[in-house]
């Protein structure tokens, strides 16, 4: 703009544009002071207008294009300032949404990391459930084995409960057998020696029956006859056992002595065997109060 000035004011003659700029720089100078103390524009506009009306019209022209000139560098350097203040603003968005996209990828990175450790995790998990399928395949098949096992077991217990009740009953044959042996020698003798040993006279055969007890039930007695002591009425109650042990004693004891007390006079309970399980059982039973025999005795 300065050199379209200088341009005009060598055609129109330098000395009026100098003392007509030097006018204008002071009334414009004026008008500012003026227009920084709150004066209204338009009136600042308007008495420049008046002033220009006294210039010659080619200058006036001049000014007038002039002026325009510099109401369009005006308004030029306001849109560039709304444009850098545009642009600015715009820089410090971008800056700030860099920022936060920064945030974001190192939050991402923790993220995937966190993912990594996650996906590792399901790989061990995957890996154990896989090796604890194949343990449970294998207690199956174990299971599957022992229950066959069980089966045979149960099976052959079976065959061994069926042989041991066989057995026991052979056993229980026999053994009566022998007790009924060892009974039919004691009928023969123990008169002998009850009246031997102890003064007693048995008045009928020794044999085997059943009485009642006191409260009216039967009970078997192995070996059973009246006898007489000094014209005492006495029952004789016997037993006879394979082999006698102290728990035969307190049973005999319980289960025919005292239930058969009060339906005789008197009670004489004999014992006969063929050995003793411990030492101590004869004197047991002899301390009992029962007189015991044994088989060579006869």
């Amino acid at each position: 703009m300065p050199r379209v000035v200088l341009k005009m004011a060598k055609n129109s003659g330098a000395k009026v544009l100098k003392s007509l700029f030097t006018g204008l720089d002071v009334n414009t100078i004026s008008l500012a002071k003026q227009r920084q103390k709150g004066y209204n524009w338009s009136m600042i506009k308007t008495s420049l207008q008046r002033k220009l009306e006294k210039l010659p019209p080619d200058l006036r022209e001049l000014i007038s294009e002039l002026a325009e000139g510099l109401e369009e560098a005006k308004a030029r350097k306001e849109e560039f300032a709304e444009l850098r203040r545009a642009i600015q603003d715009l820089t410090e968005a971008q800056r700030k949404a860099e920022e936060r996209l920064q945030r974001v990828e190192r939050h991402l990175e923790k993220v995937e990391g966190r993912l990594d450790r996650v996906e590792e995790a399901i790989e061990r998990l995957a890996e154990a459930q896989r090796e604890t399928e194949v343990r449970l395949q294998h207690l199956e098949e174990t299971v599957e084995r022992l229950a066959e096992a069980q089966c045979e077991t149960e099976r052959e217990i079976r065959l061994l409960a069926q042989e041991h009740r066989e057995t026991r009953r052979q056993l229980g044959g026999l053994a009566a057998t022998v007790g009924y042996r060892l009974e039919d020698e004691a009928f023969k003798a123990l008169p002998q020696l009850l009246h031997r040993d102890y003064g007693i006279v048995v008045e009928d055969r020794l044999r085997r029956r059943f009485l009642n007890d006191r409260e009216g039930r039967p009970i078997e007695v192995n070996i059973v006859g009246e006898a007489n002591k000094n014209g005492r009425k006495l029952l004789i109650v016997g037993e006879a056992k394979s082999q006698l042990s102290r728990r035969d004693v307190d049973r005999f004891i319980r289960g025919k002595i005292k239930r058969l007390e009060g339906v005789a006079e008197e009670i004489f309970p004999v014992l006969v065997t063929y050995m003793i399980s411990q030492p101590d059982v004869e004197d047991y039973a002899r301390k009992k109060g029962i007189a015991l025999y044994y088989s060579f005795d006869f």
